[in-house]
């Protein structure tokens, strides 16, 4: 059991709405520079740099430098579900009128850090489970014969998805209230899916919208072969 004063410790990190903004950010699974952070969280440069320091210090981002520049993600898979949960909290309990007003495109499909999220991504998880591809194993789900030839199939990497730390589980979707999939498997396919541009990223990911960079599109033919494969609707 974590002890109260690591568990506030965390949270404070998150507690300071330019950070919020970062983390949110990054939530897209790309490497963003702190001039690009700078920007989502609408603070000057300066100020970014102690922000994602605190932020790396805490554990929630890890930067790799590249050159001349210095590029930031999300530390983990835990830290991404964590965020992803509080949003479904902080949408569950903030006044009405003060509701995020991400909209119905939003809902639909966006990126969870590395996987796929919203109604897209529950409709995978549940294609998945539905066709017998996944079943239930000790600490998430294995897949099926079934599932490892429709997948191959499909063209979704499944020996880089079992070199993760975790192949698949579940990820509570905050928007949905129901489950999608994370881990090496759910990584796998939405790299699939973007690769094949059976979704693609939508354009206009404005500077002071830290939530743009993760929105998602079915295109026709995603819609398609999806459709045929795992029954998901457009």
């Amino acid at each position: 059991m974590t002890s109260p004063a690591a568990f506030a410790a965390t949270a404070a990190l998150m507690a300071e709405p330019p950070r919020a903004a970062m983390l949110q950010a990054l939530l897209s699974g790309e490497a963003l520079t702190a001039g690009e952070l700078a920007r989502v969280a609408g603070i000057g440069a300066p100020a970014a740099s102690a922000h994602l320091a605190r932020l790396v210090e805490g554990g929630l981002v890890a930067v790799h430098p590249q050159g001349r520049h210095r590029y930031h993600r999300l530390a983990s898979e835990e830290v991404a579900a964590a965020i992803e949960t509080l949003g479904g909290l902080a949408a569950d309990v903030a006044p009405v009128a003060r509701r995020w007003p991400h909209g119905d495109a939003f809902r639909a499909a966006r990126l969870c850090y590395d996987h796929l999220a919203g109604r897209l991504g529950v409709a995978l998880h549940a294609g998945l489970t539905g066709r017998g591809w996944i079943a239930p194993a000790p600490g998430g789900w294995a897949a099926t014969p079934a599932g490892e030839a429709g997948l191959a199939a499909l063209g979704v990497d499944l020996p880089a998805a079992r070199r993760a730390r975790r192949f698949a589980c579940d990820c509570m979707d905050w928007s949905e209230r129901r489950a999608h999939l994370a881990g090496g498997l759910g990584r796998e396919i939405a790299a699939c899916c973007l690769r094949r541009h059976w979704v693609a990223r939508l354009p206009g990911r404005e500077e002071g919208d830290s939530l743009a960079r993760r929105r998602l599109a079915l295109t026709p033919e995603g819609a398609r072969r999806l459709g045929e494969a795992l029954g998901v609707a457009a």
